[in-house]
Parts: C-alpha cells; structure tokens; sequence
C-alpha cells in the first residue's frame, strides 16, 4: 500500500503581518501533482490543517479545493485528524456524509474510536484516526480519573486500540502529539508551534506505539522519525518562522509490504519564496540582487540607520523583519537573558516575572492557580471562543 503522509498545513497561517495562503496554495499544486503521477492509495493529513480555530474564508476555500481535487477528481481517500490549532467540532461537521465520498475527518475524540480499513492487494489496513485532545477531555470521555497528562491519555487511548485490534491486519495509527523517544523533555524546532500543555507535561513516549506497523504523526513542523522509522513527523509543508529557515519541507511517501514492512521516502515541495536570514552592514546589503524571498535581516552596524526596513524593501520587497545583532561583546548578560526568556513558554514566563516581581518565586498554591487560568484560556482558543 502507498501512502502520502503530511500533516501540518496551517491554513491561513499569518507570518509577522503576511498570509500565507497563496504560498499554501503554490505546494500544494505541487502535492496534488504528485498525487496524480504517484497514484497512492491514501492521504493522510496528520492534524493543524487550519492555523487557527476560526480560520478565514480564503484558507477554509483553499482546504476545499485540495480536498475536493483529492477526493472526488483523483478519487483517492483521505484520512484526517484535528490538530491542537483545529477547532475539533468544526472539522467534525458534516464527517458522517462526507466519509461516503471517501473524505473521513475526525476532529472529536469519542469513546468508540474512529478507525477506517482500506483494501490492498495483499488485504485489509487498519488505520486508526486519533485527533488531538487535551487530557482532560480524554480523561472525561474515557471516564479515567487517572488521565492527568498527555502520555497518560495517549496510553489510555492506545490500550483501547489494542484491545480490538486483529494481528492478522496491518495497522496504521494517526495522530497529533509531541512524541520523543522515552518521552522525555525536548525542545520544539519551531518558534510557530505553541506548546501542548503547560508546564513541561505535553511530551508522548515512543514505545507506545511499538505495535504499529507505521504511526503518521503532526505537529512537530520538522519531519524527522522517533526511535525508528515506523515512527514518523511529515513536517509542514511550508517555513512558518525563520526558527525553521534550515527546515527541508515536503511530505513523506510510505509503502508497506504484505508483512506490513515499510518503505519511507521524503519528497521535497518547492516554495514560491524561501525564507532566511540576511545577515550584514546595510550598504552592502543594499547592494544585493533583488529577491522576492522573505527575509530576515540582521544588521551589523553599530551606528543608527535611518528607516532600515524602507531601505532594505528596495531590495527584498518582502522582508518580514529587520534587527540590529548583539553582540557577544557587547552587554553579553543582558542578550543571554533576552534569548533566554525568547525560549520560554508562557508558564516559565509567568514563573519569571513573579520572582523579578515579588523577589521570591511563586507558591506552589500560586503555579497551579495559573496553570488552570492558562490551560482554560488555551482550551477556549482551540474551541473559538477568542476568536483567535
């Protein structure tokens, strides 16, 4: 069986004040291209399809136009899961009706989960769909007082997988967590994707999926396999902030054998603008050829410039952001400091600016009081209660 396996679309993404949905739109042509000479068997779209919970009507248009080219013109299922950016009840609209055109998306956990077989020549392939959801739904729809976090939601709902699970079927698990190798803390490679939980306890151990002949897995915007190769990030599709400037985006092609053995290769897609930085004095950057890349610039000189980003524009007319470096040299304890609290989740920042505040850190009483304002204001975005 050949699957394409992507994930992390981000429809309507917004990068420093620029929507980026005519680039979306450029790789994508490029996705269905391939789809069109590769003929695969299934799509699956592994979570975030939108970047936001109510997304704008260009990005929801554009989704429709993909997924209705996929489904109906190249008559190829597709198989998708809500992210933690996806509003779970608005991807679930209308799931029933549209799984009979071959267009099955999950965007709510239910107690029976969802899975969907698919026919090869060498039989059937189980592909069980497992949308994004925060421990405490899980810990509610599973009636599990135990779920306190998203290794133990995931192993809830893993169990629940392998108690119907036929070992003469080849199985395929779909889904939308941070997973690291015995799930441990690791730092995220993009400064686009927000964190999972607060608090460090977003974090998902690999062996879970030990026995899956392939786990398709998103939000982490680097494709990359965890442990082993059955156990694999598709990235975006597109650079989302110039934390991913040294990123290869693409999606992944994946064969599986009779015994459910696989073959994984990594297809690039190539951008109408790149994105990356430009580093220099400015009258030698004004000196460039012209790019129509978005550019990051960081400025080398030590003396103030007047309008840079006017005076740079004449070169790349889609500059996004220009900063003056700091150097080493140069007030090093405070540029630590500033990269330092650049790295940190709203949590730590929170845990910071109490202890700059009050001059002692923050009371137990205190750290979980705002976990649970923080987790509420996450959840309710997710929903589309902030309109964000």
């Amino acid at each position: 069986m050949k699957i394409f396996h992507t994930a992390d679309w981000h429809l309507g993404k917004l990068v420093q004040g620029i929507y980026m949905t005519e680039d979306q739109r450029l790789v994508l042509a490029q996705f269905l291209k391939a789809i069109d000479e590769e003929k695969p068997d299934v799509v699956i779209i592994a979570g975030d399809l939108y970047d936001r919970a109510v997304p704008p009507s260009d990005a929801v248009n554009l989704l429709n136009d993909i997924l209705a080219d996929i489904v109906l013109k190249h008559q190829t299922p597709v198989l998708s899961i809500a992210g933690n950016h996806d509003s779970p009840g608005r991807l679930n609209f209308g799931s029933n009706i549209m799984k009979e055109t071959g267009l099955h998306i999950v965007g709510q956990l239910t107690k029976e989960l969802t899975s969907v077989t698919i026919n090869d020549d060498y039989g059937e392939v189980e592909f069980h769909l497992v949308p994004y959801m925060d421990p405490s739904q899980v810990r509610f729809i599973m009636e599990d007082e135990t779920i306190t976090s998203h290794q133990l939601a995931m192993k809830k709902i893993v169990e629940e997988i392998e108690l119907q699970m036929d070992s003469t079927k080849r199985h395929v698990l779909v889904g939308h967590a941070f997973v690291t190798p015995q799930g441990q803390e690791e730092e995220n490679t993009s400064e686009s994707e927000r964190p999972l939980a607060i608090g460090g306890a977003e974090y998902v151990d690999a062996s879970l999926f030990k026995n899956f002949h392939y786990t398709a897995l998103g939000h982490l915007h680097q494709a990359h396999y965890v442990q082993n190769e059955t156990i694999q990030y598709a990235g975006s599709p597109l650079k989302y902030s110039i934390s991913e400037e040294h990123h290869k985006k693409g999606f992944l092609i994946v064969e599986l054998d009779k015994e459910g053995n696989l073959k994984v290769e990594k297809r690039l897609l190539i951008p109408n603008r790149d994105m990356r930085t430009v580093e220099g004095y400015l009258t030698d950057i004004l000196q460039h050829p012209t790019s129509e890349d978005y550019i990051f610039v960081k400025l080398l000189d030590d003396t103030p410039v007047l309008s840079p980003m006017e005076q740079i524009r004449t070169v790349y007319p889609n500059a996004m952001h220009v900063e003056r470096k700091v150097f080493q040299s140069i007030g090093l304890g405070k540029a630590e400091e500033q990269r330092s609290r650049h790295k940190m989740d709203d949590f730590m920042l929170f845990e910071s600016f109490y202890e700059e505040i009050r001059g002692q850190a923050p009371a137990e009483e205190t750290k979980e009081l705002f976990k649970g304002v923080l987790s509420g204001l996450m959840l309710e975005e997710r929903e589309g209660g902030s309109g964000a």
